[in-house]
């Protein structure tokens, strides 16, 4: 069902902004199985060229029932939507999966991965990401001043996964 809704490309061919898709479009991070999984929106995060491997982060409070996800998962997906999906990720980014069926709630549908993992029928852009190195953002390490108050009043600081892009697919074009 996957390949016939999305085609693989080579994502060093996409023409979107990434700075806009990510700050102000947002995406869902998903990880788990197609029967047990959970996805959490996220403005935060990055693609690019590391170790000579096209990379994602992404960067994850361990509050968050998606970190135990992508924590126990090798891969995890990061889907981009059509405009008109900006409430069903508003929700899913303010709606833990631990206490309320987000799936059920947005209409979205969940589809499995060629590598067997989880996106959504409605995403345009997928990537299928397979981890390569975590760590937690330290308190010790800044060196902008403000940025620990304003973003991490509670000393909650994101865990990141720096992940190489395995897969990138895009939704086929309606005839």
């Amino acid at each position: 069902m996957f390949k016939k809704l999305f085609q693989s490309v080579n994502p060093e061919e996409l023409k979107d902004n990434f700075f806009n898709l990510i700050n102000n479009e947002w995406m869902l991070i998903t990880a788990g199985e197609i029967d047990h999984f959970n996805t959490m929106t996220a403005n935060w995060g990055t693609i690019g060229v590391l170790w000579n491997r096209l990379v994602a982060i992404c960067f994850i409070r361990p509050q968050r029932y998606t970190y135990e996800f992508v924590e126990r998962s090798e891969i995890f997906t990061m889907s981009f939507f059509p405009d008109d999906f900006k409430e069903a990720l508003n929700y899913c980014g303010s709606h833990s999966g631990r206490s309320v069926d987000k799936i059920a709630k947005t209409g979205l549908t969940p589809i499995e991965t060629p590598d067997g993992s989880v996106s959504f029928e409605q995403s345009r852009i997928v990537f299928e990401c397979r981890k390569l190195y975590t760590d937690f953002i330290k308190e010790e390490n800044f060196l902008a001043t403000g940025l620990v108050n304003k973003h991490y009043g509670k000393k909650d600081f994101h865990k990141f996964f720096i992940a190489e892009i395995t897969d990138c697919y895009v939704k086929e074009e309606e005839e």
